[in-house]
């Protein structure tokens, strides 16, 4: 199973086609974290699942989702409501409460993975505005392949490169 993840578009719909077009002949589930600055209405947010991100003003969006696939249970959200910039213990707890497995967020425009308590926590990095160590990337998004015993994840950059120092495979509990 595979997901794409991508947050923090920031009205760059062009990005947002082009990720669409790269995976659309793949069985891949597509998310976005949040921060698109696109209407609820625009046809790209039906092939993706689209959560609201503090700059999303119309409001439509909701603040998180369950997203069911298989046997995953995504938590996805953009991290604002759950104070990603300080830790990720409330985003670890609301996905516990959902009892999902995947918790997927944004908002701090920085990538990053971990594991806790068996549940990946991954951001994907901003795809149009990145912070942080990797900034000169000039935007990342992640795919989540699932198997029964593992994850794996790895970034890309915004000509849909892999970035080879960002592969990362965790065990499933």
């Amino acid at each position: 199973m595979r997901f794409v993840v991508v947050s923090d578009s920031h009205g760059d719909r062009d990005i947002l086609v082009q990720l669409v077009a790269q995976y659309q002949d793949q069985p891949v589930t597509m998310l976005h974290c949040g921060d698109s600055e696109l209407t609820t209405d625009d046809p790209l947010f039906n092939q993706m699942t689209v959560v609201q991100g503090n700059m999303d003003f119309n409001g439509q969006f909701p603040a998180q989702v369950v997203v069911p696939v298989a046997n995953e249970r995504i938590f996805l959200t953009h991290g604002h409501l759950y104070g990603v910039n300080g830790d990720l213990m409330r985003l670890l707890l609301a996905a516990q409460e959902s009892q999902a497995n995947l918790a997927f967020y944004g908002h701090t425009h920085q990538l990053a993975c971990e594991m806790h308590e068996g549940v990946l926590l991954l951001n994907p990095g901003s795809i149009a505005q990145p912070r942080g160590q990797f900034r000169d990337l000039k935007g990342t998004y992640a795919v989540v392949d699932v198997t029964p015993d593992q994850y794996q994840i790895q970034y890309y950059n915004r000509r849909f490169e892999p970035v080879s120092q960002l592969h990362f495979t965790f065990k499933r509990a």
